[in-house]
């Protein structure tokens, strides 16, 4: 078929990444912005923790070593095996800034095709090996962490040299694509045709397809297509049983869906080696405009009536009061709305006009007009200062960490009754583990990142200062509280942000016990040896 092509061109050069914290090294904070942002936060420490070099960490000694026929997949570089530890949670930052790498995989392998993914489990299995499937190492939910602590050796397996496009097929508008590309690289590939998977998570530049899949992110839109899910027409995925292919369709009723037991499988039952994406047309047509209300419930109604108006904007970004001055995008106790609407094909400034009406019914007020746009012109000025705060972030949460400041972020989903009182139980709380763990009151804050006709995907900040050295022990009662309060109100343990080993307790309860024993048969089936990502979502045996 003219239209459908194959790729033979390798991805793009993945970005420097940090060992210890966030994304690009050279975007981490200098001391002296550490110490400006910490001067913001009352009782945070005075000087900022220094980052340890690779050289000065005491790794634990390796414990295996892999068949000849392997060893050049293979790395036991203490650079490699640091940066493979840990994923960029709050604690992971911590241990990390604290030399603490007691949990460092022995070896760190990287594969460039599937053949050599096959051949590793089938070593790591015969030999009592963990292994530890790694896109980007993206993971804040301990996903990638190593735990369990019975294996006679840990085996990271970094997916990043699979990168590329393989296929694409232009009448059907998607693409075969190998888990390991990074964001960046696989909409590199996708523009020359013209298309775009559009699939944008904050953790864009530092993520893979594969991750995207197996934590069933969410991305880009707001309302409508959420989540990875609703662009995945198919999988490949090596398990220590045999590999799992799905056919490409655009829908199906055979049984239950073989793609669905594998997305938000986190690495637990076989390593996603490839996938067929849905992708779209790149968009031409983009407007923006920003709205702005003098009380929070108002604009959650606002919110509500645009969630369920049927005219599915791209993006719908509440901010509350403490998010919208936190990110420098309004004041004086004020709530913004960010909206953005795109299409490849028809104008959008009517749909535009018609959710600001939605929003100025309810108590909004416009900020200066909407800005209508092609694809790469600026947005609004409230919508490119949260763009641009909403980026900064994971960057600024490792510089306070470096002061000792508290900073934890979670997520959830819950119905639109159950908003209100959440949103209160969690101010409540949560900030009174806060009190408990620091003796200091929390800023708590929060804003909307997705929204569904039947209810929103809130999503809290919570920042304190800490004491060095127990800024772990701290965190992990915060994080206690606020997986406590989401079960108390029925929310889930997490929107778009995965289990891992972190929201596990939270989980087990939310999760039906006849589903539960569901997935314990399959890991035994597919994992008999029980070495895929052991500690995620279950326990093999319990």
């Amino acid at each position: 078929m003219a239209d459908r092509t194959s790729l033979s061109h390798g991805a793009d050069i993945a970005p420097a990444r940090s060992w210890w914290g966030w994304g690009d090294p050279g975007q981490a904070l200098p001391d002296a912005e550490c110490a400006e942002l910490a001067a913001l936060v009352p009782g945070a420490a005075g000087t900022a923790q220094p980052v340890p070099s690779i050289a000065s960490l005491e790794l634990p000694p390796v414990r295996v070593s892999a068949p000849r026929t392997l060893a050049h997949l293979v790395s036991r570089d203490p650079a490699d095996r640091a940066g493979h530890t840990y994923g960029k949670a709050f604690r992971d930052v911590v241990r990390a800034l604290h030399g603490d790498l007691a949990a460092a995989p022995d070896l760190v392998a990287f594969p460039r095709e599937e053949r050599d993914v096959v051949d590793l489990l089938d070593w790591a299995a015969a030999s009592d090996v963990a292994v530890i499937p790694y896109g980007a190492g993206s993971s804040v939910v301990g996903g990638i962490e190593y735990r369990a602590g019975t294996h006679s050796g840990v085996l990271s397996m970094d997916l990043s040299g699979m990168g590329r496009v393989l296929e694409v097929d232009r009448v059907s508008r998607s693409a075969r694509i190998q888990a390991g590309a990074l964001g960046p690289c696989l909409e590199a590939q996708l523009r020359p045709h013209g298309l775009t998977l559009r699939h944008f998570p904050q953790s864009f530049a530092f993520s893979t397809l594969g991750g995207w899949l197996a934590t069933r992110a969410g991305g880009h839109y707001a309302t409508l297509h959420t989540h990875i899910d609703d662009l995945t027409a198919a999988l490949r995925v090596v398990t220590p049983a045999g590999v799992s292919e799905s056919l490409r369709l655009p829908g199906s009723g055979a049984g239950p869906s073989p793609d669905r037991l594998f997305l938000g499988s986190e690495g637990t039952l076989g390593i996603i080696t490839e996938a067929w994406m849905r992708l779209q047309d790149r968009p031409v047509h983009t407007a923006s405009a920003s709205v702005v209300f003098d009380r929070f419930p108002a604009a959650v109604d606002a919110v509500r009536a645009v969630a369920q108006s049927g005219l599915y904007p791209a993006n719908c970004r509440l901010l509350d009061p403490g998010e919208a001055a936190l990110s420098g995008v309004a004041g004086g106790g004020r709530s913004v709305l960010v909206l953005g609407v795109e299409s490849a094909h028809h104008p959008v400034d009517g749909r535009l006009a018609e959710l600001v009406a939605l929003a100025r019914d309810h108590g909004g007020s416009p900020v200066g007009g909407s800005t209508a746009a092609g694809d790469s012109a600026a947005r609004d000025s409230a919508a490119e200062a949260w763009r641009s705060a909403f980026l900064r972030m994971p960057y600024i949460r490792d510089g306070l960490a470096r002061m000792s400041v508290i900073s934890e972020t979670f997520e959830t989903a819950c119905t639109w009754d159950r908003f209100p009182e959440l949103y209160e139980a969690v101010h409540r709380d949560v900030g009174a583990a806060v009190r408990a763990a620091t003796g200091a009151k929390a800023l708590i804050n929060c804003r909307f990142t997705h929204v569904y006709p039947d209810g929103p995907a809130p999503y809290f900040t919570v920042i304190a200062p800490g004491r060095r050295g127990s800024e772990v022990a701290m965190w992990d009662a915060i994080k206690a509280a606020a997986m406590h309060t989401l079960g108390e109100h029925r929310a889930t343990v997490t929107h778009h942000h995965a289990v891992g080993r972190d929201h596990r307790p939270g989980y087990d309860r939310q999760r039906p016990e006849p589903f539960a024993l569901a997935l314990r048969a399959a890991k035994q089936a597919l994992d008999p040896a029980g070495i895929l990502n052991p500690g995620v979502l279950f326990d093999a045996a319990g």
